[in-house]
């Protein structure tokens, strides 16, 4: 497939721009509609990449201790960020919502973090990804089901609602869960968009 890495579109009325080089700091506004085409790098990978290795190790933190401890006359339950997704499937039949839960709260995140995790690494060193393509796209299919911070806030109502009745305690995974949650989206505010140089810098080094 034919890529155009010179072009760009607006996000939000698909002009087409011929992609100009922008200074740290520097935006590009579409004329039209006046919305934010892209940024400049300023060092990308430098700033975002240790941001996006903490949101990976704090998210796996998460994933591996309890999030929420809930204790009732001696007897302790732990919740984890599985136990909460399982929870919603019914017995003897196909755990659809449960499926959908655990994407949005755990696979989802994940993979976004890992992702971009291996862009930013290549990127370290002037050169694209492996599969680069292909994981800018899938980085942008996953960006609108990513829902950690909804995740965040479920567990928060739940220990405020349940802290009348139970003994309720946040878990080493619920202050990772909120660590991550917070570098996510610190993460999710970088613009991609300059790594696309990387793929028609390397293209041309080919030719040559």
């Amino acid at each position: 497939m034919k890529t155009f890495p010179h072009l760009t579109l607006c996000p939000h009325c698909d002009s087409v721009y011929h992609k100009q080089p922008c200074a740290s700091g520097e935006i590009a506004i579409c004329n039209r509609c006046a919305a934010v085409l892209w940024q400049g790098d300023g060092g990308l990978s430098a700033r975002a990449l240790p941001l996006t290795l903490s949101a990976a190790i704090t998210f796996i933190l998460a994933c591996c201790y309890p999030v929420m401890s809930v204790g009732y006359h001696g007897a302790t339950t732990e919740v984890t960020l599985w136990n909460a997704g399982w929870a919603l499937a019914p017995a003897e039949r196909f755990p659809l919502m449960a499926i959908c839960t655990v994407f949005l709260l755990v696979a989802a995140p994940f993979l976004q973090v890992m992702m971009t995790a291996w862009l930013l690494l290549f990127a370290r060193f002037g050169r694209p990804a492996p599969a680069f393509i292909f994981t800018m796209k899938a980085l942008k299919w996953l960006h609108p089901w990513s829902r950690v911070e909804v995740g965040v806030l479920g567990f928060l109502v739940a220990a405020i609602k349940l802290s009348s009745l139970l003994e309720v305690s946040i878990g080493a995974g619920g202050w990772a869960l909120a660590a991550s949650c917070f570098l996510i989206i610190i993460v999710n505010n970088h613009d991609l968009q300059p790594l696309w140089d990387l793929l028609s810098y390397h293209q041309e080094a080919e030719r040559e």
